[in-house]
């Protein structure tokens, strides 16, 4: 009862932070999103004010309530949401289906899986690349939206909003440090009050005009788009501000778990946006002057000041979504290899998705203070703003239909008949955002055009130096097997070799060896592992395993919330064995040096850029509580 009772209050914990990190973005688009739909030449007339009602309800419940919550969600990679979960799922998939076949009929079919692999890993790291590109503009854009509201309030504060929006951006990225959900616990309540005063606002237009509630029946917005011809993809492209955010919440997954968004989304933050949508179309509908700025006319005018300052603090932390969702999808890129190594930092025993990158998110900060400087308006930014996420979402869609065909085995008819209709509305969006490519669109395109090249580079060049290791590195058993009496010399004392690796002879062993002609009496290869669970009972601790003649394969295994200390750790789990000598301890850590050499990788600046990559990499363990008396460092050159 007490486990039934804790589970609850987590859940209820996480979905509180889940509203205050998660939805800022989508919460906060009744503030413009209406408005857009008639900044073009659409007349506030009764069949337009209901399409466009219409049109916005239909894409919060098709790509948010059951793309995203109901399916895409569902693709989950260890607790992990964001396209490279479905990336890794998928190529799971495609690993599953080759051996399959080659059971089956004999053959390998490896042509036929690398041309898929190559397909869906392109296709994958376009998504990611381009969520990066939505990840620099969508907390710039917020912000200064935020801030602008000054102009409301005191027109002559104009030339203040810029330097105010760089403050509350810098103070938004030193907060990332203290983690997701004590972020989310201390924006959560205003969040609460965001969400409620939509709906309260909302109710209260509806009585007046209850007529709207027909905005509900879908024919309104077809007819929308077929009547208007041209005009259909402005409306479309100003519908769109509506839903961006549910490709953040997809990524953000692994931060709060997928129950709570769930809770948070169906059980108040999609009542709460239909029905201040309909609002804004009731009052359309009885006043359509009010069209220049339906939500805000929505506000009685005595709550029109504080109704600004509630709406700056919840569009500032609308942007705190793709900042988290980012740190989960540079998180996810490093376990499968498509980015070198940074410091992560975890920051929730609740979650193990709960990370802070500290290097991405200074980098991050730099990047968007820069896009404000740029181009000093939120107006100035709009052109920029969905062509990226409405790449990420097709993308999303691709791959999870791949994945429901091939892992969660759906049958043809069944994935034709969901994903088809998805894929077709992701489609019509995506067509319409090209169009502000050459008014800003440029620039998240120009960002997921460089992150794929690294994605792609370090890729490619990972793989040239897993076969310059696989041809050199021997077998940790082939190597004791060959140990003899008298080769190599054994000297008294105990070595620990740490590598992340415990089948393989370590590089960091091969050299000393090399270099001394002797071994000494105990070798310890040691891995650090790091579990999917906060904290690692002590019983289970340590894996050892004695291959003989004094050799050693260990394995100390800890939780994501815990701090390693493996000097103290293996003196703890081997002093059982009274012959290994734990006092005469070293600590020996392998460190490759990357140069150029004669392996192919064109054109030749993808290979410096690989080079470069390659020498930043941060360790896989720390070896901060290793006495630095007991620690070795040995350098080995890898020629590329």
């Amino acid at each position: 009862m007490h486990s039934h009772t804790s589970s609850k209050n987590n859940t209820g914990k996480l979905a509180l932070g889940a509203l205050g990190v998660v939805f800022g973005d989508i919460g906060t688009s009744p503030l413009y999103a209406v408005q857009e739909c008639f900044a073009h030449g659409l007349t506030p007339e009764r069949a337009n004010i209901l399409g466009v009602i219409s049109l916005i309800f239909w894409g919060l419940t098709i790509v948010v309530s059951i793309k995203y919550t109901l399916i895409v969600m569902r693709a989950d990679n260890n607790g992990e949401g964001g396209v490279f979960s479905l990336l890794a799922l998928a190529l799971r998939a495609v690993r599953r289906a080759t051996e399959e076949e080659k059971r089956k009929t004999g053959t390998d079919g490896e042509a036929k899986k690398s041309s898929v692999v190559h397909a869906i890993m392109l296709i994958g790291m376009f998504g990611a690349a381009l969520f990066f590109g939505d990840s620099m503009v969508t907390p710039a854009i917020s912000v200064l939206s935020a801030v602008e509201g000054l102009n409301v309030v005191a027109p002559s504060l104009q030339h203040m909003v810029m330097p105010i929006a760089i403050a509350i951006l810098i103070t938004l990225f030193i907060l990332q440090r203290f983690g997701s959900q004590k972020i989310g616990n201390s924006f959560g309540p205003i969040m609460v009050g965001w969400f409620s005063c939509l709906t309260l606002l909302g109710v209260r237009s509806i009585i007046k005009e209850p007529s709207v509630i027909a905005a509900l029946n879908p024919v309104y917005a077809v007819q929308l788009i077929s009547h208007h011809g041209v005009l259909s993809l402005a409306i479309l492209g100003a519908a769109l501000l509506a839903f961006t955010g549910g490709e953040a919440l997809y990524a953000d997954m692994g931060h709060f778990g997928l129950k709570p968004i769930r809770l948070s989304w169906f059980g108040l933050v999609m009542p709460a946006l239909t029905i201040n949508y309909l609002g804004q179309g009731a009052l359309l509908l009885s006043a359509p002057k009010a069209a220049s700025n339906p939500f805000y006319l929505l506000v009685p005018h005595a709550l029109i000041i504080p109704m600004i300052v509630l709406a700056a603090l919840a569009t500032v932390i609308a942007s705190q979504a793709v900042i988290s969702g980012t740190f989960s999808i540079v998180r996810q890129a490093i376990q499968m290899d498509y980015l070198p190594r940074f410091s992560i930092v975890h920051t929730s025993p609740l979650e193990p998705g709960q990370v802070y990158l500290p290097k991405v998110n200074f980098f991050l900060c730099l990047c968007v203070v820069m896009l404000v400087m740029l181009f000093r308006s939120s107006s100035s930014l709009a052109g920029a703003y969905g062509f990226a996420v409405c790449g990420a979402m097709l993308v999303d869609t691709l791959l999870t239909g791949y994945v429901a065909r091939h892992v969660w085995h759906w049958a043809k008819p069944l994935v034709a008949l969901v994903f088809v209709p998805i894929v077709l509305f992701d489609l019509v969006f995506f067509t319409t955002a090209t169009v502000k490519i050459p008014d800003g669109g440029w620039l998240p395109l120009s960002v997921g055009i460089i992150v794929l090249t690294i994605f792609v580079t370090w890729k490619e060049g990972r793989s040239l130096v897993q076969e310059l290791r696989e041809d050199g590195h021997e077998k940790l058993e082939t190597f004791v097997s060959n140990m003899t009496p008298e080769w190599p010399t054994r000297v008294p004392g105990t070595s620990v070799y740490l590598t992340p690796v415990t089948t393989s002879v370590p590089t960091a062993l091969a050299s000393s060896l090399y270099r001394y002609q002797t071994l000494r009496r105990t070798i310890i290869v040691l891995k650090i592992a790091q579990e999917h669970v906060a904290h690692v009972k002590e019983d289970r601790r340590a894996t050892m395993r004695a291959l003989g003649k004094g050799v050693w394969q260990v394995t100390l295994h800890y939780g994501f919330f815990e701090q390693p200390n493996a000097a103290n750790d293996l003196r703890e789990r081997m002093k059982q064995f009274p012959d290994i000598d734990l006092y005469n301890l070293t600590f020996f850590v392998g460190h490759s040096i990357f140069v150029e050499g004669g392996r192919v990788m064109k054109p030749k600046w993808r290979k410096k850029l690989f080079l470069w990559l390659a020498n930043s990499v941060e360790e896989d363990y720390d070896s901060s509580h290793i006495n630095s008396e007991e620690l070795i460092q040995i350098g080995t050159q890898i020629v590329v």
